[in-house]
């Protein structure tokens, strides 16, 4: 764990120098807009320890698998978003000595990220090996209101010596991937142009034949005047740059503005490219520094007018949770149902970019409830379009009939990862798939998105389940073998829990879908029957069977559901007995070890019992969350928010609090000591989940609200925000009361503490207990 950023409510702020957290800082500080993302890279040359990295959505490298024993139905390719064009550059030079911070006396450095305005800042004082002293300050933004621009104020202060700063001004498309399997440059040049102060380079993918064009301008100011020197240029192959001098006396502070327009032929054709860069560039170029961060700004403070939490008496934990839904809202904004989130967003490549199950389960219930609908139907939509390949991926592991396996790890919908014992048995991400379906409508009330998309993906799915079980004599049970679940501290069990629960939810689910299309789309209903070949009367006569005599694994007298065949016959000595020295297991034990260890990485048994409460009793989830959170290591990022929520349900609020604040501030404090490889952005959405279902006792039932709050002791007030069925409401809680503003004129039932209300529009209500 680590403890160098200062605690502000709004900002990230680091202060000092050390080269050794740098990387850690790279990717806290990073920044993004949904279509592209940089980590906090120097704009000046760094030849320290650094992760460089520019990426742009959707555009891909499908690097090929390595495996030593290939398998039939294992994917030839790990695709991943890849490392693109650094347009941040721009190098200077004090009196012909390189300005390096990896090779002059830093005298004071701070680095700080506004998340209200978005807006990265740093500033030092450095001193070079030629004695002069130089105050540099620089900001940056990727604007969201203008999603193809980024934009650079980078100033230059002359403290104790005359003569001559050289700005250099760059373009590199020459950049390499660390996460790469063979060392392997993904991008070949298609073009590159400069001229005065203006650039292009255009790239293209191998294989993909994915085209990015970048462009810059700048300009060079000093007094507030342009400075007109001459301009130099100079190319090679993926790489542009021009270099201007300018004279400066001591006290003198020149600044670089700098512009990039970043283009992909995921939007524009091909051939014209470069004529959309240099548009989006005179764009950026007329409208200065100032109106392109006024216009970002403004978008980025509406964005926190539905989204933001606010908590009073907590610093750190209102730096958390600001910092996990900022970092959402510029990783995705639902504006491409083509583009989806990646595990570390826009800041590292770790997971390749890509996209897992963790958006379903963990990012969707944020989208719900802070951003207008389009954006959360828009994941499920990105799944929807990806259903024929879902078809082929389970046609590969022998399924038939137009079962649909959606992938563990994809971005065109085909799977892309590569160990078999989640290629092929992490199965469960199907259900989130579908849960997040129930989700959504139950959340919106939005039933027409069931016919066909939302019955479609079911069908699939359901067809998917009724296939990958099978029937067992000895039991006169349905059964599910070679499995994985959520904990992959276990692999190829036998009757996982979460995941047989997660297919017979689904059958039943799907189920009560076909008798609401047969009564509202009848003749719709017909024309899906025909598309589908589905056979009604046959295929879910199965289905009921299944759900009727599936197995579940539990031990009566404990009065718990066993994760998975055989689970008690571990050595179950709790966590907190291990030597502190065995921990995290992860990285001291050997996997061996660990698969015949009851330590749990995750929820597994108790994913199901949060999504499912209705169907348990407070006392079942007391009992299961007392066998499984002991045995539990946390050691994945997706862990701590499931278990808050449970907590907070059975009344553990120190445990909510303490598991609340491990997420919230995971990556803040580099708790698994991996934030160097990019932040866990899939995670954060859990910290959001974490806050309002835990604290708040949030929950949708039967498309109404309900809330159980309660706040911890060391807070003095907390509030957040949320859209529901046209509503816009604003939640408070301090000691001893609950309120209610409903900021909209539609009216909205909801059960507070067991008791229903109704909060009528534009009125404030609040609640005591």
């Amino acid at each position: 764990m680590k403890d160098y950023i200062i605690h502000h409510e709004w900002k990230i702020v680091e202060e000092g120098f050390e080269p050794e957290l740098n990387r850690i800082s790279e990717s806290l500080f990073s920044i993004g807009n949904g279509k592209m993302g940089q980590r906090a890279n120097f704009e000046e040359r760094y030849s320290g320890e650094t992760l460089n990295g520019t990426y742009v959505a959707g555009i891909y490298y499908p690097d090929k698998t390595r495996v030593g024993w290939w398998k039939n139905g294992y994917p030839e390719y790990f695709a991943k978003i890849i490392n693109s064009t650094n347009w941040i550059g721009i190098r200077i030079k004090i009196n012909g000595e390189e300005l390096d911070l990896a090779r002059v006396k830093v005298l004071s450095f701070a680095r700080e990220l506004d998340m209200q305005h978005g807006l990265l800042s740093r500033r030092f004082v450095a001193e070079l090996k030629n004695g002069n002293q130089v105050e540099v300050s620089s900001h940056r933004f990727v604007s969201i209101a203008a999603t193809e621009i980024g934009a650079i104020r980078y100033t230059v202060k002359a403290l104790n010596f005359e003569g001559t700063i050289q700005v250099i001004p760059f373009l590199d498309a020459d950049v390499v991937n660390e996460d790469s399997n063979y060392d392997e440059k993904f991008w070949t040049e298609v073009s590159r142009a400069v001229g005065g102060a203006e650039g292009y380079i255009t790239v293209e993918t191998l294989k993909t034949e994915f085209q990015v064009c970048t462009g810059m301008w700048f300009q060079l100011l000093k007094h507030g005047e342009k400075v007109d020197t001459k301009i130099s240029n100079r190319n090679k192959e993926k790489y542009v740059e021009a270099s201007q001098d300018v004279g400066v006396n001591v006290g003198d502070e020149i600044v670089v503005e700098k512009f990039s327009a970043t283009v992909s032929s995921l939007y524009f054709e091909k051939e014209e490219l470069v004529e959309k860069a240099k548009e989006v560039i005179d764009i950026a170029a007329e409208a200065g520094f100032d109106a392109l961060f006024e216009s970002h700004k403004n978008l980025w403070l509406s964005k926190w007018e539905t989204s933001d939490i606010k908590i009073e008496g907590d610093v750190a934990a209102q730096q958390g949770i600001r910092f996990n839904i900022f970092q959402l809202n510029q990783t995705y904004t639902g504006e491409d149902e083509r583009l989806n989130i990646g595990p570390k967003g826009f800041t590292g490549e770790k997971y390749g970019g890509v996209t897992y199950w963790d958006t379903e389960a963990y990012c969707l219930p944020f989208y719900l409830s802070t951003a207008p609908q389009t954006v959360a139907k828009n994941l499920l939509v990105y799944r929807h379009k990806h259903l024929q390949k879902a078809i082929e991926n389970a046609e590969k592991l022998g399924f038939k009939n137009g079962a649909a396996l959606y992938p563990m790890v994809t971005i065109n919908g085909e799977e892309c990862h590569n160990e078999w014992e989640i290629t092929f048995e992490e199965v469960h991400r199907n259900g989130a798939i579908a849960y997040a379906i129930y989700d959504y409508v139950n959340y919106t009330g939005d039933k027409e998105y069931l016919a066909p998309t939302g019955f479609e993906v079911l069908l699939g799915i359901s067809r998917f389940w009724s296939q990958r079980v099978n029937w067992s004599v000895a039991k006169q049970k349905y059964v599910m073998l070679g499995v994985t679940g959520p904990n992959e501290y276990e692999n190829n069990v036998n009757n996982n829990f979460h995941t047989s629960y997660m297919a017979v939810w689904t059958l039943k689910y799907t189920l009560e879908v076909i008798e609401y299309l047969k009564i509202e789309y009848p003749f719709f209903y017909e024309e899906l029957v025909q598309k589908w070949k589905f056979n009604e009367l046959t295929e879910t006569a199965h289905w009921q069977e299944i759900i009727d005599k599936m197995y579940f694994p539990r031990d009566e007298v404990l009065g718990v559901y066993l994760q998975q065949d055989g689970f008690l016959d571990k050595d179950l000595t709790p966590v907190a007995e291990l030597p502190e020295e065995d921990l995290p297991i992860n990285q001291k034990w050997s996997w061996d070890r660990i698969l015949r260890s009851p330590y749990i990485k995750q929820a597994d048994t108790l994913q199901s019992l949060y999504l499912f409460q209705e169907n348990f009793s407070i006392e079942d989830i007391k009992r299961h969350f007392d066998f499984y959170e002991p045995l539990t290591v946390h050691e994945s990022s997706l862990s701590p928010c499931v278990h808050s929520i449970l907590a907070a349900k059975i009344g553990y609020q120190e445990k909510s609090y303490e598991m609340y604040l491990r997420t919230a501030r995971l990556d803040l404090d580099d708790y698994n000591n991996d934030t160097e490889d990019g932040l866990h952005i899939t995670s954060m959405g859990g910290t959001w989940m974490s806050f309002v279902m835990a604290f708040g006792g949030m929950r949708v039932t039967n498309g109404k609200l309900t809330f159980n709050p309660f706040i911890p002791k060391s807070w003095l007030s907390y509030a957040f925000k949320i859209n529901f069925g046209g509503a816009q409401l604003e939640v408070k809680k301090e000691s001893g009361v609950f309120c209610i503003i409903n900021h909209s004129g539609v009216k909205v039932p909801v059960t507070i503490w067991g008791t229903e209300h109704e909060i009528a529009g534009n009125t404030k209500m609040e609640f005591k207990r």
